[in-house]
């Protein structure tokens, strides 16, 4: 038995970590810099936003590897680091939160796949796969995909890391930010069928605007695939502009009160987006029974 199974046949809900791009530009890490290369000039850093989540009582920790594909890290001037800054990653969240669940997040490509852009599956595929190998040689315990927009590019991310590390668990959520659709106008039912026809190990989603809406699209999840383990991960609501930054209105008894809702509508695995901190979740946690050991 994987410790993934282990943890799923845990009784109650399962607490995820929140965010890290805006606990890192809490930190000073400027707009429009590479996160990930945080990993190696500031390890301690990140480690910090890691080590603060798995002691609110996040069982699960995703790397800081959202945009550590090669498709963002060539905007960057990166591109060859792919390796080094992926399995840096992995480290720094293992040895922040050692007895966690380690998942290598994996985000979107930032780019179109034909015909409505210039990448291609076979490349998306390929992509993802350079990726989830780096994070699987670096010891991840799965692999995360997020804020997925586009069925097509969520099956090139699912594919790409079964054709490296077949047989690892592969969670997978997108992000319903438009009237309860993606971007790209796919409605949680039409996820739902597309990633359960993938076989991944767990589904849902995540980012959007916020918990009412997450709400929603759990709801919907669940009603269309109850014996599948569902994940909810919202932002602490909708970000203004305060002085540059962008600030989040809900408070960590906002999405204690969220936490508790999403595993009424079935979700299983719960934790937060975008501008949550580890109070956030250590207040999820204790809503939820699911804190600190």
């Amino acid at each position: 038995m994987t410790r993934w199974d282990e943890l799923l046949a845990t009784p109650g809900a399962i607490l995820a970590d929140g965010a890290m791009g805006s606990a890192l530009m809490a930190q000073g890490l400027e707009l429009g810099a590479a996160p990930e290369l945080w990993n190696v000039i500031h390890p301690e850093r990140v480690g910090a936003v890691h080590a603060g989540y798995a002691a609110a009582g996040s069982r699960i920790i995703l790397t800081n590897s959202f945009g550590a594909s090669r498709f963002r890290l060539e905007r960057h001037g990166l591109a060859d680091r792919l390796d080094e800054l992926n399995r840096a990653a992995v480290a720094v969240a293992r040895a922040a939160a050692p007895g966690a669940l380690i998942a290598g997040d994996i985000g979107p490509s930032g780019l179109m796949l034909a015909p409505l852009g210039p990448l291609s599956v076979a490349d998306a595929r390929e992509g993802f796969a350079a990726q989830a190998r780096a994070l699987v040689v670096g010891g991840a315990d799965l692999i995360w995909i997020e804020t997925m927009a586009d069925l097509a590019e969520v099956a090139a991310a699912v594919t790409g890391v079964q054709d490296v590390a077949p047989g690892l668990p592969v969670i997978a959520t997108m992000t319903f930010d438009t009237k309860g659709r993606t971007m790209m106008g796919v409605r949680p039912e039409q996820a739902v069928k597309e990633l359960t026809r993938l076989g991944v190990s767990a589904l849902g989603a995540n980012c959007g605007n916020g918990p009412d809406e997450m709400l929603e699209v759990i709801g919907r999840m669940v009603a269309v695939a109850p014996s599948v383990p569902v994940v909810a991960k919202a932002n602490a609501g909708m970000p203004r502009l305060v002085e540059g930054r962008a600030v989040y209105d809900a408070g960590p008894e906002v999405m204690a009160r969220y936490a508790l809702a999403a595993r009424d509508r079935g979700a299983r695995i719960i934790g937060a987006c975008c501008g949550s901190t580890p109070a956030h979740l250590a207040a999820m946690g204790a809503a939820l029974g699911a804190g600190p050991a």
